[in-house]
């Protein structure tokens, strides 16, 4: 789940970022968006460390015989979390990682359009939530191997397998709606910055997530100052 950190209100940066691009056919900076994704990992797996008993009762004992042991197929579609953290907390976890993608791709659209680009560039960050949520399940640095999640069958289920990413993809694409139409609005009517902080914590909390692991503002947009004007756009 988005955990924001009030931080004094400054100006942004409005670029995106470019540093270490390694180019594919569709201009994405790949080995950035791997290394902004590590952070988000580490970020994730901070919160889990600092406010879960149960992961901080498994850190001790045979590495990686528990972490064997904890990477098993689900036998069942629910696992052990309640229905927030699956249907809302893991969209919103799939959705920051698929944030970060996008970040990274420079010919990914800012807003919400019908453009084939558009759509095509979600579903590529939908697919980088998939390939991000299963590394956060089994791989080196997951719930199996920090915390031994999977250890006991019953906390192990396909819901977080399917839900993430097609959660994600739904998430990013209403977040996106919800930024052009709805908070872009409401910020041309008021030039307070913390109603524009919230409008854009409230109505984008997978972009807020992502923006907070990766050392942005929480209410960074690529496109817009926290303090900008109607007439700047």
């Amino acid at each position: 789940m988005a955990v924001v950190t009030m931080m004094p209100l400054q100006a942004q940066e409005t670029s995106k970022t470019t540093t270490g691009f390694v180019e594919d056919q569709q201009g994405a900076d790949v080995i950035g968006a791997f290394v902004d994704s590590l952070k988000l990992l580490m970020f994730e797996h901070g919160i889990r460390i600092a406010f879960q008993d149960k992961t901080r009762a498994e850190l001790g004992g045979p590495f990686w015989l528990d972490y064997k042991r904890s990477v098993r197929i689900p036998a069942q579609w629910e696992d052990s979390d309640s229905w927030p953290v699956n249907y809302i907390g893991h969209p919103i976890h799939g959705a920051a990682a698929g944030y970060i993608w996008l970040d990274h791709d420079r010919n990914a659209p800012l807003d919400f359009g019908l453009s084939r680009k558009y759509w095509v560039t979600r579903g590529q960050a939908a697919a980088w939530a998939a390939a991000y949520s299963l590394q956060f399940e089994y791989g080196p640095l997951s719930e199996a191997s920090i915390g031994n999640v999977g250890l006991n069958p019953a906390t192990n289920g396909w819901v977080d397998h399917v839900v993430t990413p097609i959660g994600a993809f739904g998430l990013m694409v209403a977040e996106d709606a919800l930024d052009k139409y709805f908070v872009k609005w409401a910020e041309s009517r008021t030039t307070n910055p913390l109603y524009r902080f919230a409008f854009r914590i409230v109505f984008n909390p997978a972009r807020t997530l992502s923006n907070t692991a990766t050392g942005r503002w929480p209410w960074h947009r690529d496109d817009r100052p926290l303090r900008w004007r109607p007439n700047d756009n």
